[in-house]
């Protein structure tokens, strides 16, 4: 049976994108490495899906095919979450795919790879 291990995201800064992914998710590098091509991100608080950086030099995908969705709680937790992403460095994205009325904020990391932040009490 399999489970997803990691999830991959191509980054141009390992640095920066080292600090906001820690920062945004309470991760921390696995066994306090971080190379300047690879580096894998895990939960500070224990067993959990993990986030890759993986350098690259694709560019970014305006609609890209994968993506992570972060989940809140409720809608004031979710624009909670979404002023503390933003101060961390996250940009807000002029999201042409919006629904009516969405379940969803879209972000993109200081990177520029795309994310959504999900209150998940939406009805």
């Amino acid at each position: 049976m399999l489970t997803v291990g990691s999830l991959v995201l191509g980054v141009f800064d390992m640095a920066r994108a080292v600090a906001f992914w820690t920062a945004a998710l309470d991760y921390v590098p696995r066994g306090g490495l971080v190379e300047d091509d690879w580096t894998v991100l895990e939960p500070a608080a224990g067993p959990g899906v993990q986030l890759a950086l993986g350098l690259s030099e694709t560019p970014v995908q305006r609609h890209p095919r994968v993506h992570l969705d972060l989940y809140a709680r409720d809608a004031a937790d979710q624009a909670a979450e979404v002023e503390r992403l933003l101060a961390l460095g996250a940009k807000d994205v002029d999201w042409d795919l919006y629904p009516e009325d969405p379940d969803f904020v879209v972000l993109a990391d200081p990177e520029g790879n795309v994310f959504c932040v999900i209150d998940t009490s939406h009805g």
